[in-house]
């Protein structure tokens, strides 16, 4: 496990955004975890997510021209990014947002930040679903004149949805799209077992046994 993996999951359990017990999934599921992103709210949070989110970025070699942050979450993600970029890796590269409501007053529209017209943009999110929301992110930069370089999230549940993918691997084959996550739940086993909690490893195991796909 890379540095900037461990310091994720670090500061997801020292913030709470990482839990283990039994959680009752939107699915329906059962769930041994739950990682709650919007728990990652403190300022020394806020910087290590960020510092993670960069390197996982840099360590992909997708080349790209804008980071994009969907509303709401996604907002603060890609500026923290944007500027651990920056100041960690000195790449000094524009975000762009979009608001859940057209603005109808002032410069208007729905997104703000840097043009996307004729760029290449990363989407940046916490965690992927169903992929509804990105889909609805992709479709919007067609509109734009913009293209989608990839997507980075911070967890990868390796989960299946309704069918025998996980949501990542369907957009993935769908637009041809490299998705880069900063931790998948394999992570979160290996860290459990070098902390020796035998008993929630094994709880995590009968889940992805039951739901979980191939990485």
């Amino acid at each position: 496990m890379k540095v900037h993996q461990k310091d994720f999951i670090d500061t997801a359990i020292a913030s709470n955004a990482l839990c283990f017990g039994e959680f009752e999934l939107k699915s329906g599921r059962k769930s041994p975890y739950f990682f709650n992103a919007g728990l990652l709210y403190q300022g020394k949070a806020l910087a290590a997510l960020a510092r993670c989110y960069a390197q996982a970025i840099v360590d992909s070699g997708v080349e790209f021209d804008v980071v994009f942050g969907p509303a709401y979450k996604g907002i603060s993600l890609a500026a923290i990014t944007a500027v651990a970029l920056f100041e960690q890796h000195g790449r000094d590269v524009p975000f762009a947002y979009n608001r859940k409501e057209k603005k109808d007053h002032g410069e208007g529209g729905s997104l703000v930040g840097a043009p996307l017209a004729g760029k290449k943009v990363l989407i940046i999110d916490d965690v992927i679903t169903a992929g509804t929301a990105i889909r609805e992110v992709i479709n919007m930069l067609g509109q734009e004149k913009a293209r989608p370089a990839g997507v980075v999230v911070g967890l990868d549940r390796q989960e299946r949805g309704k069918a025998e993918l996980s949501a990542i691997q369907e957009l993935e084959q769908e637009y041809d799209l490299p998705v880069v996550t900063i931790i998948k739940l394999d992570d979160i086993v290996s860290w459990l077992e070098s902390e020796r909690h035998g008993e929630t490893v094994e709880a995590i195991k009968s889940y992805r046994n039951l739901f979980g796909v191939l990485a």
